[in-house]
C-alpha cells in the first residue's frame, strides 16, 4: 500500500491476507491471557508435579471456566510440559551358562566402558574378548560408539580372526538396535544377552573390563583420543602375548591359543 498505491482491498487480495486480519488489532497473548497466566504460574509453583490434566481439573474446581484448549495452549507457551519418564521394557532373558568351550571363536563377549580426558570430555572404548581363549579382539576408542560403529569394527574384527558361534553382551541401546541384530542373523551369529541389571551374567567381560581399568584408564592422564588408542593398543599387545592369565594355567592368551590350535592338550580353564 505505501510502496504501490494500492488500496486496502488489492493489497490483502495479492498479500493473500483476509482483510479481517488486517483491521484486527494485535494483541499480545500473554496480556490476553493474564488471567490464565496467573492462575497456571500459581498452581504449578505449589504443585510442580503435577501435569496438564491436573491443573486443568484443579482449576475447572476452582471455578475457572476456561475450556482446555486454552489452557493448553497457554501451557505450552509458558513451557510448562513435564518430561513423561518412561521405563524400558526388555523382552525376558534366559539365563545363559558361563561354560567355556576351549577354542577360539566360540563365544564373543561385547560390553563399554567409560573414562574423561584431562580437559574433561568423556569417551567410551568398546571391549571384544574370545571367552575360550580370554583374548582381547578389540578397543575401539570413541567419544560415541552407536550401532554402526559397533558393527564396523565387528566386520573388522571378523576379516581376520573369523567369526564367532554366539556373542554375550548387554541390553545397550547399541546392542538392541535393528541394524546390529540384522548383522548378527545374516551370519547365524547367536545374540546371548544377559538379564537386566545382572552384569555378572558377563563375568569373563566384567573381569577384564577391572583390568583394563586398572593397568590403563586408572593409570594415565589422558590429553586427547590419540593416547588412549595408542596406550589400549599397546597394552592390548601385552596382554595377549605376555602378560599370564591365571585361568589359562599361567601362559598369556595367545600362547594358549596357539597350544589348542596344533592340536596339543588344552589346559584346564576355571569356569
Amino acid at each position: 500500500m505505501t510502496q504501490g498505491g494500492l488500496s486496502i482491498q488489492r493489497a490483502c487480495r495479492a498479500g493473500g491476507l483476509a482483510r479481517a486480519t488486517y483491521y484486527r488489532l494485535r494483541v499480545e497473548w500473554a496480556r490476553r491471557d493474564a488471567p490464565v497466566i496467573a492462575a497456571l504460574t500459581t498452581l504449578v509453583a505449589a504443585k510442580s508435579r503435577w501435569g496438564f490434566w491436573k491443573c486443568f481439573d484443579a482449576l475447572r474446581f476452582t471455578g475457572y471456566g476456561w475450556n482446555h484448549k486454552r489452557v493448553w495452549r497457554v501451557y505450552c507457551q509458558l513451557r510448562l510440559t513435564l518430561l513423561r519418564r518412561t521405563k524400558k521394557r526388555l523382552p525376558a532373558r534366559p539365563t545363559q551358562p558361563l561354560t567355556v568351550v576351549p577354542q577360539p571363536n566360540a563365544v564373543w563377549a561385547l560390553d563399554f566402558m567409560s573414562d574423561t580426558l584431562y580437559g574433561g570430555r568423556r569417551f567410551r572404548t568398546l571391549n571384544i574378548l574370545d571367552e575360550g581363549v580370554r583374548e582381547v579382539l578389540a578397543i575401539e576408542v570413541d567419544t560415541s560408539l552407536p550401532a554402526e560403529r559397533v558393527i564396523r569394527v565387528l566386520d573388522q574384527v571378523t576379516a581376520w580372526r573369523g567369526q564367532p558361534n554366539a556373542i554375550r553382551l548387554g541390553n545397550g541401546p547399541e546392542f538392541l538396535a535393528d541394524g546390529f541384530a540384522s548383522w548378527c542373523a545374516e551370519r547365524a551369529i547367536a545374540l546371548w544377552y544377559i538379564q537386566p541389571g545382572k552384569p555378572n551374567q558377563n563375568a569373563f567381560i566384567e573381569r577384564f573390563n577391572r583390568t583394563s581399568r586398572h593397568e590403563v584408564l586408572d593409570a594415565y592422564v589422558f590429553e586427547s583420543l590419540e593416547q588412549v588408542r595408542e596406550l589400549s593398543a599397546q597394552w592390548m599387545r601385552e596382554y595377549n602375548g605376555e602378560r599370564p592369565h591365571d585361568a589359562l594355567a599361567r601362559v598369556p592368551p595367545a600362547t594358549y591359543r596357539a597350544q589348542i590350535t596344533v592340536g596339543s592338550s588344552p589346559l584346564n580353564l576355571s569356569p
